[in-house]
């Protein structure tokens, strides 16, 4: 089946094709090009001078839906990846809260297996548990522990899952895991830290390549005593070659800082993430203790911090445009292109060219999703090009 999507305007690694057409067959792109014209035996599909896309892809996103991925579960996994395919997604990294090893394994096993049938699911995400207790925030202090070489290489001999892992690089052992980790060809971030500019220097030399959720839980410059001090957040800015992520959903950061990672880091270094929890995109109630929800965002219900984002990746892109008044290109790009890039799979993701994947978001002129294409397939649900 041969599919042409006409009358956009077409995102490319070049820049905007006005009134051009993608040509999508077998679930690739099989050509972008300059023109219009039908194409014999094409099934046309006329996008009505609306944006074509990339395919968003969600590195960081805890769950959705109503489900956790932590849930370790086949039906949690399929729930919350759905939720957020529906939204613009079209890769997803399920991540994992601090939980156990026992834990930790049983999701990977789920991860792998549906791997197999699911192709939005591309690798397993962990966030701890070896984090900095005393910038944990929402994660549990019952899981924290201290990196262990026996624990973390066993899990990653037991599966080939595994794309990113995030701890505080700071504690003990923190930088041999750097090491080891990164070696294995896994995106190593830090995350939940207090490092300092040396530390920072010495994370990035052992391997630490990304900084997690960027200005949140970590430090920025400080005073003690009489002396002031750089952070986390000064010390990455200074750090050539580290990238970052930003939770763009208005709430985490002010348009202001948005802005500033934007202009310091640029599109190339800088990636858009929800660091969703189970409560995105999802209707029924709060059903944990430990949550509120107020003003569209989650928080611990002892209001001592913020606890995730309730984002979807559509929400992102149109924060940086409406709020932060960036380009949508550059909006779009920081959240397919750059993510897919830093975490390895920009062979087939993250740009329209001809052999990727037709994962393909369709974004009105208010930057809303009116129809979402994976493997060159519409989503079904998200179709609104008619309305």
């Amino acid at each position: 089946m041969l599919t042409q999507l006409i009358n956009g305007n077409i995102l490319t690694p070049q820049g905007w094709i006005k009134d051009g057409s993608v040509l999508i067959s077998n679930g690739k792109i099989l050509e972008v090009t300059n023109s219009d014209l039908a194409v014999i035996g094409a099934k046309v599909i006329d996008v009505k001078g609306m944006n074509i896309v990339p395919g968003f892809v969600g590195m960081h996103i805890h769950g959705g839906g109503g489900s956790d991925y932590t849930e370790a579960t086949p039906e949690a996994f399929e729930t919350a990846t759905k939720a957020h395919l529906l939204h613009g997604a079209t890769s997803v990294f399920p991540t994992l809260t601090s939980t156990t090893f026992e834990n930790i394994a049983k999701a990977a096993k789920v991860c792998e297996e549906l791997m197999k049938t699911d192709k939005v699911i591309r690798g397993l995400h962990i966030e701890g548990p070896y984090l900095n207790p005393k910038m944990a925030g929402s994660q549990w202090g019952e899981y924290l522990s201290i990196p262990n070489k026996d624990e973390y290489a066993a899990l990653l001999d037991s599966t080939s899952c595994v794309k990113r892992w995030d701890i505080s690089p700071e504690i003990e052992g923190g930088y041999e895991f750097g090491k080891y980790v990164s070696s294995r060809g896994i995106l190593t971030a830090i995350t939940h830290t207090e490092a300092e500019y040396e530390d920072i220097k010495k994370a990035f030399a052992s391997g630490f390549t990304h900084a997690a959720h960027f200005y949140n839980a970590m430090p920025g410059f400080h005073k003690r005593r009489e002396y002031k001090y750089e952070g986390t957040v000064e010390s990455v800015y200074l750090t050539d070659g580290m990238s970052v992520e930003v939770i763009a959903d208005g709430r985490h950061l002010p348009a202001t800082i948005l802005k500033l990672v934007y202009k310091l880091k640029g599109v190339e270094q800088t990636c858009l993430v929800t660091d969703a929890l189970k409560y995105a995109a999802f209707d029924g109630e709060v059903d944990d203790p430990r949550y509120v929800i107020e003003n569209d965002v989650c928080k611990l219900a002892d209001h001592s911090s913020l606890a995730g984002s309730l984002a979807t990746m559509d929400k992102l892109v149109w924060t940086m445009v409406k709020k932060a008044g960036i380009p949508l290109e550059d909006a779009v790009r920081m959240a397919s292109e750059t993510p897919a890039k830093i975490i390895g799979i920009d062979d087939c993701k993250g740009t329209l060219q001809r052999g990727k994947d037709a994962d393909i978001v369709i974004l009105d002129k208010d930057v809303n999703v009116r129809c979402v294409f994976s493997y060159g397939e519409i989503v079904e649900g998200t179709n609104t090009l008619i309305h």
